[in-house]
Parts: C-alpha cells; sequence; structure tokens
C-alpha cells in the first residue's frame, strides 16, 4: 500500500472517531456519521480524499464481513419456525416493493437493467439502524417488532439473488433469460458445493483447530474461510459478498459460531465503516441542489410507499390495524444492503449517473428520518388507529385480567427470561401463585403450552397492572435486564399501590440509588449478589461460623451494598465492563507539599461530589472508614471509590487545591 492510500485511510479514521463521537450526543447512528464523513472527504466536498479505486477496494471488504455476518446469524430452524412471517409477509414485501419501484423506474428510464437493480434497493430495510432503534425502545420482542425482524430476515436474504444477478447484467446486450437462469444455476451450485464442504471438511477442520487452544490461529482460520470463500466466488463470475455469505452458513451450524461471530465483529466494523464513508464520498451535492426537489420527493413517496405496503401485507397476514402501521412506520427507510447493491452495480457501470445520484440521497435522507420515526411510531398509531389501539390494548387487559382474576396474594413477575423462569419454579414449588407478563411472543406461547401463567403485556403500562392484580398481589418481581425500563415500572407500580414490595434486577451497579429513589424496595445487582454467594462459600471454607456469615450478608444488603462498591478497573477491563460499574475504587498518596496534610478528612471539600473514603494506609497498617476527625500525613494512602470524573477533581483538590 503506497503513501497516499495509507494517508488516505488514516484521514477517514480520524473523521469518523470524531463524527461518531459528537454524533453519539444526539443518539444518532453510526452508519449515518460514517456517510456524513464521506460527503464531507469526498471530491465533491472539501475534496480531502480523491475518489480512490484502491480505498473502495479495502471498503468493499466490510460489505465482505457485513454479508458473512449475515449467513453466520441464518438459521434453518429458525427460518422454519417464522415461515409465514418471513417467506409470507417478507417475501411479498420485497416482490411488490421491488416491482413498484422498478416500475416507476422503467418509466422513466426505459432500462430494464437499471429498473431491476432499482427495485431490488428500494425494497431493503435497514436492518442495523431498526434493530438498535427498536432495542433501545424495548420494542424488539414486541408484536410489531416481530413482523419487522421477520421481514428484515427476508430481506437479508432477497439480497443473495441480486448478488447473483447483477453481475450477469454487466454488458450492454438486453436481459437474456437464459443467461439470468444460469448465473442463479450456477449460484446454487456452488452453494451446494461449499456447503457440503462446510460439513464435510470445515467443521472436523475447526474442532482441530480449537483443540490446539491459539486464539489467533482460530481467528486467521476463520479469516482465511470467509476470504477464500469471497474470492471462489468472485473467480466463478459472482460477487465477492456471495461468497462470505455462504462461508457465514457453512460456520453457522458449527458449535464455534458465537465465538466467530465475536472475533469477526472488529474487521467488520472498521472496514464496514470504511465502505459507508465510500458510499457518502459518492454523493455529488453540487448535483444534487438543482434538484433537491426530485430528492425530497423520491424520499417521501419511499417512506409513504413502504409504510403503505407492509401495513397492507400485515394486516392481510393476520395483524391488527395498529401493529400492521407500526411495522410500515418502522421498515418504511433505505437500508445498508441497498448501498452494497447500488456499488455493485456501480461496479459494473449499469446505473445512470443521475438517477444513482437521487436514489442515493433519498435513501440517505430516509435513514437520517428513521430514528425520530420509529420513535414517534406509537404516538402516530394511537393518533391515527385510537379506537383500533384502544380495542387491541382492551383485549390484552382483558386477557390478562382473565388469567389474574383468581388470584390474591400472588407474584406479579415482569419479564419472563431465564431468571424469571427460575424463580417462577421456585415460587410453584413452595405452592404459592404468580402470573408473569413479557412481550416476546414465542416465549409466551412456549410457556402457555406448558402450563404456565404468563400473558403478554407491557408492564410498563397501567392498565395492564391493574389487570394482573397489583392492588392485590403480595410482591412485584421486575428481572428485565434494561435499567431505565425498570425504572418506568417501578415508577408506574408505586403510582397504583404504594406499599407493595418491588423487587428489581439489576446489572449496572450505577443504577442501585436511582432504583432505589424511584421506589424499589429492593435492588438486586448481579455482580455484587454473585460476589457475596461466592464469598460465602468461601468463607464456610475457612471455618467461619454461618450465624456470623448470614450476618455479614445481611448487613452487606441493608447498607445497600456500599462495602462492595466500586473496584480497580486495572488495564484488562473491557470499556462496557468499566461503563457499567461507574464508580472505580481508586489509591491517592499524599506526597510531600500536597495541600491535604494537616487536613482532616471532614474538611476535605468534595463539591457534592460522590465520593466515599473508604480506607487509609499509613506505615503499612490499613484502617477501614476512617473518621471525619482523622488528621492527614505526609505519605498516606487515601483508598476511594469515585466516578472517574469525580477522581479528576479530587486529585487537584488534594494535591493543590486549585
Amino acid at each position: 500500500m503506497n503513501d497516499i492510500i495509507f494517508e488516505e485511510i488514516i484521514v477517514l479514521l480520524t473523521l469518523a472517531v470524531f463524527a461518531i463521537a459528537s454524533l453519539k450526543r444526539f443518539n444518532i447512528a453510526p452508519i449515518l456519521a460514517y456517510l456524513v464523513v464521506g460527503m464531507i472527504v469526498s471530491p465533491y466536498g472539501l475534496g480531502l480524499i480523491e475518489d480512490s479505486q484502491d480505498v473502495r477496494f479495502v471498503a468493499e471488504f466490510g460489505v465482505v464481513f457485513l454479508m458473512f455476518t449475515v449467513g453466520l446469524e441464518f438459521s434453518l430452524a429458525k427460518f422454519i419456525a417464522l415461515k409465514k412471517e418471513v417467506l409470507g409477509l417478507g417475501g411479498s414485501q420485497v416482490l411488490i416493493t421491488s416491482v413498484i419501484a422498478g416500475s416507476i423506474d422503467w418509466y422513466f428510464s426505459q432500462d430494464l437493467k437499471q429498473s431491476i437493480i432499482i427495485g431490488g434497493i428500494i425494497a431493503l430495510s435497514s436492518t442495523a439502524i431498526v434493530s438498535k432503534q427498536l432495542s433501545e425502545q424495548l420494542e424488539l420482542n414486541s408484536r410489531h417488532g416481530h413482523l419487522a425482524l421477520s421481514i428484515l430476515i427476508f430481506q437479508d436474504i432477497a439480497v443473495i439473488p441480486f448478488l447473483v444477478l447483477i453481475p450477469s447484467f454487466a454488458g450492454d446486450g438486453p436481459i437474456l433469460l437464459s443467461l439470468e437462469i444460469s448465473a442463479l444455476l450456477k449460484g446454487t451450485l456452488i452453494l451446494l458445493i461449499m456447503l457440503a464442504i462446510g460439513h464435510w471438511i470445515l467443521r472436523p477442520l475447526l474442532r482441530i483447530i480449537a483443540n490446539i487452544r491459539s486464539a489467533e490461529l482460530f481467528t486467521l482460520s476463520v479469516l482465511l474461510i470467509a476470504l477464500a470463500a469471497a474470492w471462489a466466488t468472485h473467480r466463478a463470475g459472482l460477487s465477492l459478498a456471495l461468497g462470505s455469505f455462504i462461508a457465514g452458513m457453512m460456520l453457522s451450524e458449527t458449535e464455534y459460531r458465537h465465538q466467530i461471530e465475536v472475533d469477526i465483529r472488529p474487521f467488520r466494523d472498521i472496514l464496514l465503516g470504511l465502505f459507508f464513508i465510500t458510499i457518502g464520498m459518492l454523493l455529488d451535492l453540487n448535483s444534487i441542489l438543482p434538484q433537491i426537489h426530485w430528492v425530497i420527493l423520491v424520499a417521501v413517496l419511499l417512506i409513504i410507499t413502504k409504510t403503505l405496503i407492509i401495513t397492507s401485507l400485515s394486516y392481510l397476514f393476520g395483524a391488527s390495524p395498529g401493529v400492521s402501521f407500526r411495522t410500515g412506520l418502522v421498515l418504511n427507510q433505505g437500508g445498508e444492503f441497498g448501498f452494497a447493491l447500488l456499488t455493485l452495480a456501480l461496479s459494473y457501470n449499469l446505473l445512470q449517473e443521475e438517477t444513482t445520484q437521487i436514489v442515493l440521497s433519498a435513501i440517505i435522507l430516509s435513514m437520517m428520518l428513521t430514528p425520530w420515526i420509529i420513535h414517534n411510531n406509537a404516538r402516530w398509531t394511537y393518533l391515527l388507529f385510537h379506537n383500533s389501539y384502544n380495542a387491541n390494548h382492551q383485549a390484552i387487559s382483558q386477557k390478562v385480567e382473565q388469567c389474574s382474576k383468581t388470584l390474591s396474594d400472588h407474584v406479579i413477575i415482569c419479564g419472563y427470561g431465564h431468571i424469571g423462569q427460575h424463580i417462577a419454579r421456585f415460587i410453584e414449588e413452595k405452592n404459592h401463585h404468580y402470573i408473569a407478563l413479557d412481550l416476546d411472543s414465542i416465549r409466551i406461547r412456549e410457556a402457555q403450552d406448558a402450563g404456565e401463567t404468563i400473558v403478554y403485556g407491557d408492564a410498563a403500562n397501567k392498565t395492564i397492572l391493574q389487570a394482573a392484580g397489583i392492588d392485590k398481589a403480595r410482591v412485584v418481581l421486575i428481572t428485565i435486564n434494561h435499567s431505565s425500563a425498570a425504572k418506568k415500572i417501578v415508577a408506574q407500580i408505586r403510582s397504583l399501590n404504594k406499599n407493595i414490595p418491588i423487587l428489581v434486577r439489576s446489572i449496572d451497579e450505577e443504577k442501585l440509588d436511582e432504583l432505589y429513589a424511584e421506589g424499589a424496595t429492593d435492588v438486586i445487582p448481579e455482580t455484587l449478589e454473585s460476589s457475596i454467594i461466592m464469598a460465602s462459600h468461601l468463607l464456610v471454607h475457612l471455618g467461619i461460623p454461618p450465624i456470623e456469615i448470614t450476618q455479614d450478608i445481611a448487613k452487606a444488603r441493608k447498607d445497600k451494598y456500599k462495602f462492595l462498591r466500586g473496584y480497580f478497573p486495572g488495564e484488562q477491563a473491557s470499556h462496557e465492563e468499566s461503563r457499567k460499574i461507574n464508580e472505580h475504587i481508586n489509591t491517592l498518596v499524599l506526597h510531600p507539599g500536597s495541600r491535604a496534610i494537616g487536613m482532616k478528612i471532614g474538611q476535605i471539600d468534595l463539591g457534592g461530589r460522590n465520593i466515599v473514603f473508604t480506607a487509609l494506609r499509613r506505615g503499612g497498617i490499613r484502617g477501614k472508614q476512617p473518621s471525619d476527625d482523622l488528621l492527614l500525613k505526609e505519605n498516606d494512602i487515601l483508598v476511594m471509590y469515585a466516578r472517574p470524573e469525580d477522581l479528576e477533581f479530587i486529585k487537584v483538590e488534594l494535591m493543590t487545591g486549585h
């Protein structure tokens, strides 16, 4: 790689870092940040980067690894289980949207090849933005979330025929049906051969490699498989992305699937970021501005048409009007796989420049609007389908009430994942009753078939809580792993019942005080409770009397785990781990000349920050919980827990006083 290419990639990565960090404050998806960077550095923008073929070649591997991940996540069992939604609803959506969009393009361009490609591009939605936004809004397992993900699964698979067809469209001649069928047959044959290789050769080979217990060898082997498969399809006259998808499918049924996904993610994310930057570089703002009215019109038509198509199809497949409309709102944008098809088509000169600019701009605009549209999907649905929304909500409430009408002095379990199910078994074992509320329709159906007392319902909704018997229940248990949603549920419960005990599971230690402030009776932090349980087993082996162990554990819980709060993160702690455990334990040595020498601990100005001094070490002796009257001396070592930003403040205060 020459110096110019290296410098270009450095510039791109530098700007990407600043763009993502800046837009993260506004909760904007990284994809959009990459696109913005591409627009800025392109020859049509500031001209910092030439339209380099080498940069495009490197970025193309982002699509290769993206399709590898799609293949890796493909599950034949899941596909069969959701065949009605995936094949029926998803297939109908892609077909109808492609035909309508392609027909409109053909009316203007009279170019059948381009029209087929444009139809496929418009039919696809953004898996990355939609799944992220639904997850943040806790709607991933809702009914409209379930339908949206089913359609997205088919859309991801629908990319594959286009990856086969587009290279076969190369050339100036008309479409020959025999050639396209030949290309599809060739793609199918390669798929079958590579799947056979994966089953008979790769799986045993991966076992041998895994038994060597070398992380580097395992990662290199996975990279080799992905890139070799991409090379094989490319040599066969098909796309690189098709081969990587097949490689992902080959490895998806192995026991190493999850480890492979973790190993490949850094390569995928970085290269995919470069790919989206190159997409942004395609946008010629100078040529777009005179045609901005066409861009806005196409973007509006795209959003409205896809909303109407998906809403109508969802309704025909049995969803209520409200759920159908919410599904349409969630999926009414263009997507990242559309970009992949667009760049592939451009590489074969199959798209007109003017069409490319308008379609690309419209897709980017629709993706920019997506977080806002999804955020407001419930509100808009309520406004348009008020009666249907209320009737549907009332039907859900009636089902919950029907299930709980004979219950009294029972437990309400909010969230029926593995923790909720485990606790339910303990409740049944002691002959107590419970009702569980969850939003995962598949989980609910399976649990109901097994005879368990679970119903579909949002525990953050007052009507659902009242239907579940919040006024006559004995305890509420919140087991969901989203702290923000748990806080909302606690607040709703407290508005209905001031006295009922509320037990809340918490993953983040930093959310303990917030949950208690909302009205939680007990908050059970997973990490701290695991530490307590392990410590109790250890103390038994050390010969500590059981009654003393029980007292120590009770004291730690009564003090709301203050004794255990914070930890030394060290060098190996992951960013995610450090983020979740916000208060770190730190030490500070009072070197000669420090301002704090001669001061009492109680005289230290903490500036209203949550800083706690847990111990003081002097002359090799460690004293716990130093009193406010303790006088600080030279070379004392203070042990404290504090947030990173508060730590910087106290360091300045103790060392300099400025």
